[in-house]
């Protein structure tokens, strides 16, 4: 428990200093589908890519099954390193890189209805373009995502961010 209070004082310390800027991995969270690479410096039998599975577990060698789910890429480093700590390795190093999101949905009225591989700075236009564009029932202006799958459904425009896992639904409109 020591070693992670510690761990969690110093990324908060790094944080500080930096300004709070952070680079886009560091704000992520991961979750189910999201394919990372754990690298354990110096311990390249601990290293390795690893899927994050449908409960948020990611199954990882020596400390079995852990509950990364929902954890930013920096939580999830120190978790990983305070379990190490726990008996395994002294003062472990980790770094975690996702290589593949988890992929975004678009319903309604576009051409092409699905699910698709996330891409970089993706935007609700891009998307739309990925799925074959509107059908000529689309409504341009009554747009609506679901972050991550789940909750409300927000109105956004055509230059909204879209994140991993978010499901956009395009409109019909009404002459």
């Amino acid at each position: 428990m020591r070693t992670l209070l510690m761990a969690l004082g110093a990324a908060v310390a790094m944080v500080l200093a930096t300004g709070g800027q952070a680079s886009a991995q560091e704000g992520y969270s991961l979750g189910p589908g999201d394919v990372i690479r754990v690298t354990v410096f110096g311990e390249p039998d601990l290293s390795g890519e690893f899927e994050v599975g449908a409960g948020g577990g990611v199954s990882l060698p020596l400390i079995g099954e852990a509950a990364l789910g929902g954890m930013t890429i920096p939580a999830a480093e120190v978790f990983i390193e305070s379990r190490l700590a726990d008996g395994y390795i002294q003062n472990p190093d980790v770094a975690i890189d996702v290589l593949n999101y988890r992929p975004f949905f678009i319903i309604g009225e576009v051409n092409n209805q699905g699910v698709f591989p996330y891409v970089a700075d993706l935007n609700v236009l891009k998307a739309v373009a990925i799925a074959g564009g509107f059908t000529y029932r689309a409504d341009k202006d009554d747009i609506v995502v679901k972050s991550g799958g789940i909750g409300d459904e927000i109105p956004v425009d055509l230059d909204s961010t879209v994140s991993p896992g978010d499901v956009i639904i395009v409109e019909e409109r009404w002459f």
